[in-house]
């Protein structure tokens, strides 16, 4: 099985958020997971899946807000 470049940096998205959630420090899991988040957002546009880019984007703005509060308190 050969896998595009495009379809490795989707694995990629997932694993990072995947990884994101066995993280303890909430700070680290909200990073993680935006990143990942932010990938599966790009790969999204790149297929052409909105559901994908509207679900992810929206996910990189929660965890901005959160981010931003945890650093504001």
């Amino acid at each position: 099985m050969e896998f595009t470049p495009i379809e490795l940096f989707g694995y990629l998205g997932s694993i990072m958020v995947a990884v994101s959630l066995s993280l303890k420090d909430i700070v680290w899991l909200r990073i993680v997971n935006m990143i990942g988040a932010l990938i599966f957002t790009i790969y999204g546009i790149v297929i052409g899946s909105y559901p994908i880019v509207l679900l992810n984007a929206y996910l990189v703005v929660v965890n901005a807000y959160h981010l931003f509060n945890i650093k504001k308190s």
